[in-house]
């Protein structure tokens, strides 16, 4: 009787739990599933009208694209040039702030205004700080230096992986610190008395216990970076200099093109390729926490 009530109770409790998932798992399903097979599906057909299944030959022409290998390639360069800054940066800043040092809530502050900045504003200030007749060109005048078109020549990534720093710096900033405030005071200090210098204990303590966190940042930043077409387009629109040509840029032409089986292919070739990336971070924090877990 017992056994049978306890049955019951387990029942009724999977039951609750599942009735309390359905909403997420329905949204998940209608927003993101499904949309992501007809993504799929349209990745393998001729065109809207016909469906026709071409399978592979819609990616190898993809692939074959010239726009579509400038667009990856910049994405690629862009991507592991801002995401390591992004992560070390904001790594150094938490470790700064987290040593006690005057003015610190000013500078967490400071650090975390471009989060409450809108996007169009932030553009404008950019505008001005890098058009040709800007801020940054007068002080290189200032110095001797000839004027530079910044956003129509070789140095245009450089002013957008500064504007992404800039945006993302403060919030990946007090993700470090609040992991450094989590780790255990009493491993700080057993390191100390047994003479440890500020180097064995970053890197023998402080980096092993944040091994989660910097795989959040560097996955976080990674996802930021592939979606910098925003600030792109706001700047130079939908064709800009050769080098911020991002896939995004290619896939939002190939929309207003309609040319959707372009589309989808180009998005498929995204996602294996973060997934490839985001599977490689995961083991190599699973490799340099392990010891920590265990």
């Amino acid at each position: 009787m017992k056994i049978n009530l306890m049955k019951s109770k387990s029942n009724r409790g999977k039951l609750s739990s599942w009735g309390f998932l359905s909403p997420s798992l329905l949204g998940v399903l209608l927003f993101f599933v499904l949309p992501f097979c007809v993504v799929i599906y349209y990745s393998m057909v001729d065109n809207p009208i016909h469906h026709e299944f071409v399978f592979f030959e819609n990616f190898v022409r993809v692939a074959g694209n010239a726009a579509f290998q400038q667009a990856a390639y910049n994405t690629l360069k862009f991507s592991f040039a801002a995401v390591p800054l992004a992560v070390v940066l904001s790594l150094a800043l938490a470790m700064i702030l987290d040593a006690k040092i005057p003015f610190r809530s000013q500078m967490r502050t400071f650090f975390l205004s471009p989060m409450m900045v809108p996007v169009a504003s932030v553009i404008l200030i950019w505008q001005v700080l890098f058009h040709y007749n800007g801020l940054v060109n007068d002080i290189l005048s200032v110095f001797g230096g000839n004027k530079i078109d910044w956003l129509k020549s070789e140095h245009a990534q450089i002013v957008v992986i500064l504007l992404f720093l800039w945006k993302n710096l403060g919030y990946n900033m007090i993700l470090f610190m609040a992991a450094l405030s989590a780790i255990p005071k009493e491993i700080m200090e057993v390191a100390v008395l047994e003479s440890a210098s500020p180097f064995q204990i970053f890197r023998y303590i402080k980096i092993r216990y944040l091994s989660s966190t910097i795989l959040f940042v560097t996955i976080m930043s990674l996802i930021n970076s592939f979606k910098v077409f925003r600030e792109i387009y706001l700047l130079t629109g939908s064709y800009p200099y050769d080098t911020i040509y991002m896939l995004q840029h290619f896939m939002n032409n190939a929309f207003a093109q309609l040319d959707y089986q372009k589309l989808s292919a180009a998005a498929i070739l995204m996602s294996l390729v973060m997934v490839v990336i985001i599977g490689i971070l995961f083991l190599t924090e699973n490799y340099f926490g392990k010891d920590v877990e265990g």
